[in-house]
């Protein structure tokens, strides 16, 4: 460990002491005994471990980020149950509050390294590297390598690229290896498997897979390790080799584990893109609103905070946005704050598979009774309702039923996770004996440790629990107060994925908040507040880079908002601002508000880059307008008056057609913004559709599901069990999200027709999973959008049992694909797909004619 230079006369333990009353004035105003006992104890372990140091090299690197601007999250891992920690500021959530242990981080009974991991806003993490890079010189900090291993799949295609082996063969057969981490080749040559058939049976595929058996799992490439970094008190050359990576950084030739075995001293900078998140929505509330507040000092029980994670409304709420969380959230209803360190701590496979959340649940809503072994246990596990969720729970029942030290019961808390059976035994017999002391009934004693010895293998670390809950706290208070703002931040932080974007523009407009086009006077790089609604960024157009953004945003700060196209032409540089940029910026609207007609623009793009480049060339001659010569005041570029009427846009008659400009959107933005093919029948969608595709990633596999959507990137390819017989493959995208569809053989015979991109269809089919994020619909059936009718049925009379069924087995006669609707008392009641009808003119004749005193029957078009 590296020395960390103090003012004098401190030492670094008296510094350190100084340090953190200092910070627990800041914290608390008056230091209480209870503080001064605790902070005491605690320093009392770290100075007696040596690692004072250590907690100051932290200390420095985290102030640092604090007078850079660079957010550093509220403690991750077990740091945060320490005081210290929280005085110096390296933690932002009180450990005496949220009743966390030290001990889980510091074990005065297990001398071992502290384990500080950092979360750092995602785009200033570098800059604290940097900082320390520094600090200690940069011959003693580095990076840590990583190998990335030959696994099964490539070994195979290695060997067989080696040998020749046609790519689509080798593709063919490498697929027959399953998909998964730690999937290895013995693992696809088990008797049954197709691999083992060819392998069996074709020479070709033995001489490969013999050939890629043994160098399968060697180190195929390098690369940096996404956190570690090293300090060291030596130059790292005299302890470990050291190589250049990619990007030219300084990174250990030793893996973590064996640079852990060499004790250096290794630290986590994590990047967490939600505080990159967080700083960037209160800095559009401080310059839209002027409001600043400290995030790390918000109301932890903020109402309305807590009725938006009721709801379930946690797309983009960190940790809590998944489709199986989101289920859980809704069922909890979390009322406190800690029910959401339960919830970082419950969704795990674990506790989810054990029904223990199950429990937890019904318990916190009073389905179920809250039980407690012993009433000393009451203020242990009565904020999770009767249940051991945590780690330190045990540690603290350890304590108060067998008098354990919390050292002492780390340890058990330790063997307990492991399964260490040996060591749990002799445990269980102090455990039991020490009950005994306390006068604990024997059998209650073993009952208790055997139940711990259970959650053990499922518990989690409430520290890191608290911390992540805070920063999920953060991100949904936020999205309460501040939904524009944050979702503004949100959309931003993801514009380069297109499915989370699509999913984050669906969330924002439930709000009510509409998303608008680009626009060359009001767009930044980033997605913005435009009053009640956003603005879609700069930097999110296709083709439009960030050094040419950079100049459009100078442009206006220096000589104010572009005027014209002819004004924007003239004040640029035509170098920077190419065609293919402005045909970007054309496309996607983001001059509507100087010239409307997007077709006008795009058909005189010659006429405009040619005046641009003649602009450019006039500035770099030193010439100027005849109107700016004759005008003293007119020193600035902008004062350009007889060169902007040189510039005559060509009259081209009516704008693109709605689909046209729907098409450019899609292609530049990655969506459409001012319209959408499905907007003419939005409000009939209800009718037709069980689901919006973005709720699709809460249903369980093998739901029967009908969507309605726009199919795009649709691929026809021969199956692989026999060539002659097809499969369809490709996704299906509605206004919320998009989703992956698989049509098999015997559905295309009947539906292929209708499967095609850019068709508007109504989908039936089944959720297929292939893990928590990824799923598709295996479809059964498929009706087009286009000729297709909606049927409604209006009771003006109630009807008798004889006349609903007389009713029903008529209908019956018609049945096809259209939409039936029943409507009583204004109420309209959407019949399930196996009540559709074929919707003719003879069908709405023959009602007429039959029902016509009782029903009032309408048929209408579902594109119209």
């Amino acid at each position: 460990m590296p020395p960390f230079d103090v003012p004098k006369p401190h030492t670094a333990e008296t510094y350190l002491d100084y340090l953190v009353h200092k910070g627990l004035k800041e914290r608390y105003g008056e230091i209480d005994e209870n503080l001064e006992n605790r902070v005491r104890y605690e320093l009392g372990i770290i100075n007696k471990m040596g690692f004072a140091p250590y907690f100051l090299i932290v200390w420095d690197f985290i102030n640092e980020s604090h007078k850079e601007n660079v957010p550093v999250g509220p403690g991750r891992g077990s740091a945060a149950g320490s005081l210290v920690a929280y005085a110096l500021g390296i933690t932002a959530l009180d450990p005496i509050k949220h009743n966390l242990l030290f001990e889980r981080f510091l074990n005065p009974e297990r001398i071992s390294m502290p384990d500080v991991d950092i979360d750092f806003c995602i785009e200033g993490r570098g800059k604290i590297i940097d900082y320390v890079n520094k600090k200690y010189g940069e011959d003693h900090v580095c990076q840590i390598i990583t190998f990335g291993s030959l696994a099964a799949k490539n070994a195979f295609k290695s060997v067989a690229r080696v040998y020749n082996v046609p790519f689509a063969d080798a593709n063919k057969w490498s697929s027959l290896i399953p998909s998964g981490p730690g999937v290895t080749l013995k693992d696809a040559l088990v008797d049954g498997m197709e691999l083992k058939t060819l392998y069996d049976t074709n020479p070709t595929v033995k001489k490969i897979v013999d050939m890629a058996l043994p160098i399968e799992g060697l180190k195929q490439n390098i690369g940096t390790h996404a956190a570690g970094v090293i300090i060291s008190h030596l130059p790292l050359n005299e302890i470990v080799p050291v190589q250049l990576s990619k990007e030219n950084s300084v990174i250990t030739e030793f893996a973590m584990s064996d640079i852990e075995k060499l004790g250096l001293l290794k630290m986590d900078f994590l990047g967490l893109k939600n505080l990159t998140t967080i700083r960037n929505t209160l800095d559009l509330i401080k310059q839209k609103k002027g409001i600043t507040f400290d995030i790390n000092k918000i109301p932890l029980d903020d109402s309305k905070t807590f009725e938006l994670l009721t709801r379930g409304e946690t797309d983009g709420v960190f940790q809590l946005e998944s489709g199986g969380m989101k289920k859980l959230v809704r069922d909890l209803k979390p009322s406190v704050f800690e029910d959401l360190g339960a919830l970082v701590a419950l969704f795990r496979p674990g506790p989810l598979d054990s029904g223990m959340v199950d429990d937890f649940v019904a318990r916190k809503h009073g389905r179920q009774e809250i039980k407690y072994p012993h009433p000393c246990l009451e203020p242990i596990l009565k904020d999770t309702y009767g249940t051991i969720v945590y780690q330190e729970q045990i540690m603290q029942i350890a304590q108060a039923m067998a008098g354990y030290t919390l050292g002492q019961a780390d340890i058990l808390r330790r063997a307990m996770g492991k399964k260490k059976h040996d060591v749990m035994e002799k445990q269980k017999a102090i455990f039991v004996e020490g009950a005994k002391n306390n006068n604990i009934d024997e059998k209650i004693a073993n009952d208790l440790f055997d139940t711990m010895a259970k959650f053990a293998a499922y518990c989690f670390n409430r520290s890191h629990s608290a911390a992540y809950a805070f920063v999920a706290y953060q991100t949904a208070y936020l999205k309460a107060h501040y939904p524009v703002e944050y979702m503004c931040a949100l959309l931003s932080s993801v514009k380069n994925d297109q499915d989370k974007t699509q999913a984050y523009i669906a969330e924002a407009q439930k709000y009510g908040i509409k998303i608008l086009p680009p626009d060359i006077n009001l767009s930044s790089a980033d997605f913005t507040p435009d009053g009640n609604n956003i603005r879609f960024g700069l930097g999110s157009v296709k083709g439009v880079g960030q050094a040419v953004i950079d100049i459009i945003e100078k442009e206006r700060e220096n000589d104010g908002l572009f005027t014209s196209v002819a004004d924007f032409a003239s004040r640029l540089d035509s170098k920077c601002v190419n065609r293919k940029t402005l045909e970007s910026l054309f496309k996607t609207g983001a001059f509507n508000e100087l010239e409307p007609n997007r077709k006008k623009l795009i058909e005189n793009i010659d006429n405009i880059i040619t005046f641009s480049q003649n602009e450019t060339k006039s500035r770099e001659t030193g010439q100027v307008s005849l109107f700016a010569s004759l005008n003293p005041t007119a020193n600035n570029e902008k004062s350009n008056t007889f060169t902007i009427e040189k510039l005559q846009l060509i009259d081209v008659g009516e704008d693109y057609p709605d689909s046209v400009i729907q098409n450019f959107e899609k292609e530049f933005l990655g969506f459409y913004i001012t319209s959408h093919p499905l907007k003419s029948i939005l409000d009939k969608l209800p009718f037709l559709t069980t689901h919006n595709i973005v709720e699709l990633q809460n249903m369980p596999n093998d739901k029967s599901v009908t969507i309605c959507g726009l199919v795009i990137g649709c691929r026809q390819i021969p199956t692989k069990k026999d060539p002659t017989k097809f499969l369809k493959m490709g996704s299906i995208e509605d206004l919320t999200s998009k989703v992956d569809f698989v049509a098999f053989n015997k559905t295309l015979l009947e539906y292929g027709s209708f499967i095609e991109s850019g068709q508007k269809i109504i989908l039936s089919g089944k959720i297929s999973r292939r893990d928590e994020q990824n799923l598709q619909i295996v479809v059964d059936s498929v009706k087009p959008v286009e000729n297709s009718n909606l049927i409604k049925l209006k009771l003006k009379a109630e009807l008798s049992y004889e006349q609903l069924v007389e009713l029903k087995d008529f209908l019956a006669q018609y049945k096809g694909q259209d939409p039936l609707i029943f409507v009583v008392n204004d109420i309209s009641i959407v019949t399930a797909s196996c009540f559709w009808l074929q919707a003719t003119n003879q069908l709405i004749s023959e009602i007429k004619s039959l029902y016509g005193n009782i029903i009032d029957v309408e048929m209408t078009s579902l594109d119209e």
